[in-house]
């Protein structure tokens, strides 16, 4: 069976105005490995067709910019130059003819080549979608590959350009980034209750991750990650994302606060809307939170708090049944364990007043223990116990009460910031990636990484090229 695949060309008004033949195969039908086109035959297809749909387009713009803008004479051709545009389908190599500026008016230069002002970027914006998405989501070596297996891509694509592409992408993001402010806050509170009744309440979680650093080779720096989560939407809100994710390098980013502003204003967020923000209070993350809603409400962690008791319990285990001085025999063990379960109550609770009491009666318990029989796990409990006390009266006024808040529904802990810390941070950058970050890199590639989450990559690239048709489906959990 012997099959020819045609190109036919058509004027505007409908009519045939060229027919190209632009393969020809050859297919038999006796096996079921006969069927159809194979890979590298419909990659071939696909390329030539490309090559023939792009010359004469690029033809014809260029003959549509070869007469003069101000009299119309014909411009003179100084030379015949090529030039290749990468695409999705196929790399083209398109006639790019140098002209002559038309005399009635002083120009700034001579000559001009007007296939420049089509092809503003030697590649095509849907490749550099593709590239960027992908890039994002695994190592720039395997999207180059796989970019390569299924698509008649130039053969030249490697990880390098790759990465170079999604770092541009990232950049130009970053330049369009609004200016950072101290505060986010604006009218005052007349103006606000004047606004109609907003969706549901806003929870931001936020915390950090780690990835090794490529300057010091021993060291790593901290990323912060954080989700936006809203309760609930009104009907007509479709369009409005229930959760979404950032992530930047906290030693590096020059505008934090205006990154979180953008993310809560794309959910919809109003100044009358209730926003919490739940971190470990570091003081990074604290300055990230301030002024950004006058109805905001800042609380500690709870598993961070939850997390360091435990330890603490942990460690009680193993302290000596008894301890003994000059005078008496005094029990150890079983006091600490039972102060300690009565001091997670206690911040469950929210009664900080009475914690901060068992904490300082523990220090001095632990003090004398240590003094008296130099015990080396009463040592390592006295000094978790003395930063623990500390940790506490820095954050007392972010503690609430965590069962009240349990028993309600409402969050108490950071745990679903935990999965987006591994999604975001974990899986592309620390986990089978055993490879070295400069801040720059990692910081830029985070931005497209939580634009493609956040599935919101294809709407950059439709306000850059706005014909550019993009459809983006949801990744696979």
């Amino acid at each position: 069976m012997k099959l020819q695949v045609q190109l036919v060309v058509c004027a505007d008004d409908g009519r045939e105005e060229q027919v190209q033949e632009i393969a020809t195969f050859e297919k038999d039908c006796q096996r079921i490995e006969h069927l159809g086109l194979t890979l590298t035959e419909a990659k071939q297809l696909l390329a030539t067709l490309q090559q023939h749909l792009v010359t004469p387009q690029a033809a014809a713009f260029v003959v549509a910019h070869a007469q003069c803008d101000d009299c119309g004479a014909t411009l003179q051709v100084k030379g015949q130059h090529s030039r290749t545009f990468r695409t999705l389908c196929g790399t083209g190599t398109l006639m790019s003819p140098r002209l002559y500026h038309c005399r009635c008016q002083r120009r700034k230069t001579t000559t001009f080549r007007p296939l420049n002002l089509l092809l503003t970027e030697p590649t095509a914006p849907e490749l550099l979608f593709m590239e960027t998405k992908w890039a994002s989501l695994v190592s720039s070596g395997l999207t180059a590959q796989a970019l390569k297996d299924f698509l008649p891509v130039d053969a030249t694509l490697n990880a390098t350009t790759v990465q170079h592409h999604a770092l541009a992408v990232a950049q130009r993001c970053e330049d369009e980034l609004g200016e950072e402010q101290w505060a986010f806050i604006d009218g005052c509170q007349r103006d606000w209750e004047r606004w109609p009744i907003p969706d549901g309440p806003i929870t931001v979680g936020i915390d950090g991750g780690y990835v090794r650093d490529w300057a010091e080779k021993k060291r790593q720096f901290e990323v912060i990650v954080g989700k936006s989560i809203l309760a609930f939407k009104r009907e007509d809100a479709e369009d409005i994302p229930s959760s979404k994710c950032f992530g930047f390098v906290q030693t590096l980013d020059t505008k934090p606060k205006r990154r979180l502003f953008e993310v809560l204003q794309s959910q919809g967020h109003q100044l009358n809307q209730q926003l919490t923000f739940l971190s470990d209070g570091g003081d990074t993350v604290r300055d990230l939170q301030l002024y950004l809603n006058p109805q905001a409400e800042h609380l500690l962690d709870g598993f961070h708090v939850t997390m360091r008791l435990t330890v603490m319990q942990q460690t009680a285990k193993g302290l000596p049944q008894t301890i003994q001085d000059e005078d008496a025999t005094y029990t150890l063990r079983d006091p600490v364990v039972d102060q300690l379960e009565r001091l997670k109550w206690a911040l469950w609770h929210g009664n900080v007043y009475k914690a901060l009491h068992k904490m300082a009666a523990l220090v001095m318990d632990l003090d004398v223990a240590v003094a008296v029989t130099g015990d080396g796990t009463a040592r390592k409990l006295l000094k978790a116990m003395e930063e623990f006390h500390t940790y506490i009266e820095r954050h007392r006024v972010f503690i609430p009460n965590y069962g009240e808040r349990y028993r309600c529904g409402e969050r108490i802990s950071t745990g679903f910031v935990e999965s987006t810390v591994n999604q975001v941070v974990s899986k592309r950058f620390c986990k089978k990636q055993q490879m070295q970050w400069t801040k720059r890199g990692a910081h830029l590639l985070l931005q497209t990484r939580v634009k493609t989450l956040n599935q919101e990559l294809g709407a950059v690239f439709q306000r850059w090229y706005p014909d550019l048709q993009l459809k983006e489906e949801p990744l696979a959990a």
